[in-house]
Formats: structure tokens, sequence, C-alpha cells
């Protein structure tokens, strides 16, 4: 069942994806509701979300602002990202980068309103018989192509004066490559945990790279409509509320923490050993004060400069995108990256904020 564990974070806006969901994942003219639905896949970052629902944390605070809030899992990741982007959900689990290639790339109006955590030491490189991430040059590396594993791998090669062409990749999916990576032929290899794991325990493998390198660069968020969050703020209150408490009881010490995190273990699929791994190279945004902090840093441009200028570079824009500058980023503080005519992702703070603050 460690599989389950595993988040297939995915940036597949293929060119068809593209063109479909362009014409009509967008809520443009978003009313005041009473029920919503979020959506949710099994990684260890997101799975306070969930065992919030079977807590009744969630009714709690959806009750406070007089709205009903339904977490929906959906197996495939990516699948999860195709529903919202569809308008099938009103919020969803995401990565920056899948948030930007997916939804806000296919012309749906996007804000992502928490930070929950970032990849450290959870994706990494794994080479055979080397002695350093150098010694890549001219491998074939296995990796889900069009990934964070790809844009790791990017990452990683800037750091020993490489680039992506100095290596051959081969597409492969996050069921298939603790396998692939067995055959002896195979020397190379990017990933997550917990296949990320497997992989560095074979035969001559040694963990060159990981994110702990390029730290708060795999971000994973909650992301909303925002054209129905706009209509309906205090879905933002309340999906904030339920996060922040969710956090602060998985995070206690003692016997009360100890049965949440067990809970959330049990519901991914795994042991709770595993799971506080897992948790171990996930670096929480503990508190609405460290979140609001990270997402108002200059860091988060730069990251989303690298992250657009890498997924341009793949054709994750789609065919009419000229530049880089062709899906503006909003950031925090009125700031935007990209085309300001052509704001699809925005880094929303403010109910973070008003948690910060206490006034939820």
């Amino acid at each position: 069942m460690a599989n389950l564990l595993s988040k297939a974070r995915l940036a597949t806006a293929t060119i068809a994806m593209l063109l479909a969901s362009s014409c009509g994942g967008s809520a443009q003219h978003a009313t005041a509701r009473h029920d919503f639905a979020i959506g949710w896949s099994i990684y260890a970052g997101w799975m306070p979300w969930p065992y919030a629902q079977k807590a009744g944390i969630v009714k709690k605070w959806a009750d406070k602002y007089g709205i009903k809030i339904d977490f929906t899992q959906v197996n495939d990741y990516v699948e999860s990202v195709n529903q919202f982007n569809a308008g099938k959900l009103d919020g969803v689990t995401v990565t920056n980068m899948d948030a930007l290639t997916i939804p806000a790339a296919g012309g749906k109006d996007t804000s992502a309103i928490i930070l929950g955590d970032y990849s450290n030491g959870n994706d990494g490189i794994v080479l055979k018989n080397a002695a350093s991430l150098a010694d890549i040059k001219g491998r074939t590396v296995y990796l889900v192509e069009l990934s964070v594993s790809h844009y790791l791998l990017a990452r990683g090669l800037s750091t020993v004066g490489l680039q992506l062409s100095d290596v051959k990749t081969v597409n492969t999916s996050d069921a298939d490559i603790v396998g692939a990576f067995a055959n002896p032929a195979a020397t190379a290899a990017v990933t997550w945990n917990p296949q990320l794991t497997e992989l560095a325990k074979m035969p001559g493998a040694k963990l060159v790279f990981d994110s702990k390198q390029v730290p708060a660069e795999i971000l994973d968020l909650l992301a909303v409509d925002t054209a129905t969050l706009k209509a309906n703020p205090n879905l933002g209150k309340a999906l904030t509320g339920i996060w922040y408490e969710t956090i602060g009881l998985m995070q206690q010490k003692d016997a009360a923490g100890a049965a949440a995190r067990a809970e959330m273990a049990r519901m991914a699929g795994t042991t709770p050993q595993a799971f506080d791994a897992q948790l171990a190279t996930t670096h929480l945004y503990s508190t609405p004060q460290d979140a609001v902090s990270a997402l108002t840093s200059p860091t988060l441009g730069s990251t989303m400069t690298k992250v657009r200028d890498f997924s341009f570079s793949k054709g994750l824009f789609g065919p009419g995108a000229k530049s880089a500058d062709a899906v503006g980023i909003g950031l925090p503080g009125g700031k935007t990256l990209g085309d300001a005519a052509n704001v699809k992702l925005r880094f929303d703070p403010s109910f973070m904020q008003q948690a910060a603050a206490g006034k939820l």
C-alpha cells in the first residue's frame, strides 16, 4: 500500500487538454452559494483535509459561516486538478507548478489561498555507481516527464554546470519507476517519496540531489476558483480555519496528536511510522504567520520565475504562448509576474493573514 502515499505531481497539461479546458473551466459569473466541493488526493502534506472532515472540524467551521463543504477524494492527482479545471470542484490540493500549468494556463482564474508546505527532501535524484550528481552526464534518466521531477532534474543539473540536453530522459510512471530502476541497466532516476526511499536502498544507489537543496520551490497549496471565492469569501475563511485547527492538532506532542497522525496514516493506506517519515521530509508551515511570511517574501517571485520559465520551455503554456510572460501570476503586494492583463494564478495571503490576526 506504500504507493498510495505518493502524489503524482504531474504537469501533464498537454496542448489538447489546454485547448479543451480553455473553453469552460472558469466560473466567470459566480454567485453566492451554500454548498462547495474541494478535491484532494493522497499525499502526506494533504492528509489533514480528509482527517478534518472525519473528525468534525470541517463541519464546525462550515457551520460557523453558514455553508457546507465536502472534501472529495480523487484517486488520481492529475484527474483532481482536471476536475477543478473543468469546474466540477470549487477547490483542489495542488502544487505551484501544476496550478500554473493546468488551470491557469488553461484560462481558469485560480487563487492559492493556503500555503501548506514545501518538499524538503521528498523529491530527489538517485544514481548508481556514482560519486556525485556530475556523474549523470550522458546517462539515461527515468522520471515522470513534465512533472516536478523533470523540474528538479533541471534545477539539479544547473548546479553542476549541465543542461537537460546533457542527459536523455525516459518517461516512466510513478507506479513503474521502482521496477524500472531495479534493472541493472538503469543508472539514473528522479522521483518522490515513497518511491525515492526505495530507489536509494538499491545496490550501488546513491541519493545525489534532493529538494532540500532547492528549498521552498516545490510548494503544496490549496487553490480555489477565484470568482467563486470572491462571491463567497466565507468559503476562504472556513477553509483556513479548518486547516490551522487541524495542523495544530496533528503537531501536538501528546496522545491526541499521535492519534490524529495515526488516523491520517490509516486514511493514506500506510503505517504511522511511514507517515511520520514522510512528514520529516515535508516542511509544514505550521502557523499562519509562517505561511504569510513565506508567501509575502521576495523568494516567491524568484521561485515562480524559475517554475514558469521551465514550464514555458516545455510547451506547457500551450501553442498560443509566445513567451514565459503569457500567463500572468499575481503576487502578494499587488505585484505581477508576466502579463498583467492575463493574470490567471493569484497567490492570495489574505485569509491566512486573518488567521494570523485571530480574525476568522
